[in-house]
């Protein structure tokens, strides 16, 4: 069965009178992973030909070659490569997700750092900015708690402009926050009054510590200044093969200070990986 928004993107489809050929596709899916590592194998190219059609349409483009000359053009790849990250990206991420994480943090991380020191978070794969603000609201309650004497910041990245933008705002639709407690509610987030479409938006205190940057995890290196007390790399590993995996956990380890500590999502696995991380708990590690 279908969903009534998934009927009006085939009625859509076949206004367009046209479809990603196999050859174009492989065109885009070689590109996205030459360049980013994200595999899409040919079961996606219905998804990746529906997800273009917007863009397509904006351009005024009359087929999806169309828009792969475009595309590939030396001029065209220079102004649409932000744009067609943003289409082909998947960006699905919650407040405390995967809660077990934030626990470990609290409990078994911070009370072991030294006050003396910044503790320095990466989240790499940041999205639209649930997770660097969770863990945010994380080291600010450790602070209330604490009394003062601890300082940290974190840095959140991405590949795709558009999100990294949206976290920036930090502003988000009300339902996002349901499940958290009442006061955390009221104590980091601000209500709108617009009650049409209610949204909420992150407290100042959230966002003085973070800072935000555009990071291709396929670089060669990254643009960190620093090294990191924990590295959060969750629910991205996924859209790499084995090889990719193994690499960018590895280039990651490089900005992880000794001891520091790794996360990864619940659906991924360093199992047999060369890499210089402990096992610790299940997706939790630390830096040999």
């Amino acid at each position: 069965m279908f969903s009534s928004n998934e009927l009006g993107k085939e009625k859509e489809l076949d206004a367009f009178k046209a479809e990603l050929s196999e050859k174009d596709f492989r065109a885009f899916s070689e590109f996205i992973y030459s360049e980013y590592g994200i595999k899409m194998p040919p079961v996606k190219r219905v998804m990746l030909q529906g997800r273009l059609l917007k863009r397509i349409r904006e351009l005024n483009m009359n087929s999806y070659s169309e828009y792969k000359e475009y595309f590939f053009s030396k001029e065209g790849q220079a102004k649409e490569i932000f744009n067609f990250l943003n289409v082909v990206t998947t960006n699905k991420t919650d407040f405390f997700r995967e809660p077990v994480h934030f626990d470990f943090l609290r409990d078994e991380v911070l009370p072991q750092h030294s006050s003396n020191n910044f503790f320095k978070v990466w989240s790499a794969g940041c999205s639209s900015g649930e997770e660097p603000y969770t863990i945010s609201i994380v080291l600010n309650e450790y602070k209330r708690l604490k009394g003062g004497g601890f300082n940290y910041s974190i840095h959140g990245s991405d590949i795709s402009n558009k999100v990294l933008k949206n976290a920036a705002n930090g502003v988000y639709a009300e339902h996002k926050i349901a499940t958290l407690p009442l006061e955390l509610k009221k104590r980091y987030f601000l209500k709108s009054k617009d009650r049409l479409n209610p949204t909420v938006r992150v407290k100042p205190e959230l966002q003085q510590q973070m800072v935000l940057k555009h990071v291709n995890l396929m670089d060669s290196h990254y643009d960190m200044k620093e090294t990191f007390d924990v590295i959060f790399c969750r629910n991205v590993l996924i859209y790499f093969d084995r090889a990719t995996q193994e690499k960018v956990i590895g280039k990651l380890c490089n900005y992880l200070k000794p001891g520091g500590i790794f996360f990864i999502g619940h659906s991924e696995s360093l199992s047999g990986m060369d890499v210089p991380l402990s096992h610790i708990k299940p997706t939790i590690f630390r830096k040999i």
